[in-house]
């Protein structure tokens, strides 16, 4: 079964570029973001790690831990990362997991469970559907899962935002709306009443429909 929103994130163990993690254990009480990679030495993903190391501290203000994923061995990350950091300007700041045996990518259904082999002799169209970012929340939960093509270069600006979002709602009772960015109005939940609601704003909302309540963001 394809993994869905709200399902616990598959837990594993494996070898990074920062030493072997369990994945659980590494990801503790902090929010998190696995993003996959079908091969290194890949121009788009070069470019994509390179930005993720570049705007880390904006993740790390967050609360949010960053880990990547390539189907090759960890030799080659290493390899790699000198790559990115000449052409980038930035190296990977973060662990990247080296799933030269697709146990990771098997768990969260980016490759089937047949795969198998050698995975140096996999070519980047091979592993084309190891192009994920899954956003975990720390009750071990997936809050947001993404899946690009190879020739499309991922946005995390927009999964910061995203975050943001997910941060924002997970503590007050709100939906952001198409657009949304830091400090913009918000909606009031459907889960709540308007009596319930005018418990938390007493001063009332914006109402263009009954179903639509519009209120500033809350602090």
């Amino acid at each position: 079964m394809a993994l869905q929103l709200n399902d616990i994130a598959p837990d594993f163990t494996a070898q990074t570029t920062d030493g072997e993690i369990r994945f659980h254990e590494w990801i503790a009480d902090s929010w998190a973001v696995l993003f996959s990679h079908p091969k290194d030495f890949t121009p788009v993903c070069t470019t994509e790690l390179g930005y993720m190391a570049a705007i880390k501290p904006e993740f790390d203000r967050r609360g949010v831990r960053i880990i990547g994923l390539s189907v090759d061995p960890l030799d080659r990350h290493a390899e790699w990362a000198k790559d990115i950091e000449a052409t980038q300007g930035t190296a990977p700041n973060f662990p990247i997991i080296a799933d030269s045996d697709y146990a990771v990518a098997k768990a969260y259904g980016m490759l089937p469970a047949s795969v198998e082999g050698d995975a140096l002799q996999r070519t980047p169209a091979d592993n084309q559907t190891v192009r994920n970012v899954f956003v975990i929340g720390p009750d071990k939960r997936l809050k947001l899962i993404l899946v690009y093509p190879m020739t499309t270069g991922r946005n995390f600006d927009e999964v910061l935002r995203v975050i943001d979002s997910l941060q924002l709602t997970a503590t007050h009772k709100v939906a952001t709306p198409a657009q949304w960015t830091q400090g913009g109005d918000v909606i009031i939940a459907g889960s709540l009443s308007n009596e319930q609601a005018k418990e938390i704003w007493p001063e009332g909302w914006q109402e263009p429909r009954p179903y639509i309540r519009i209120v500033p963001q809350p602090v």
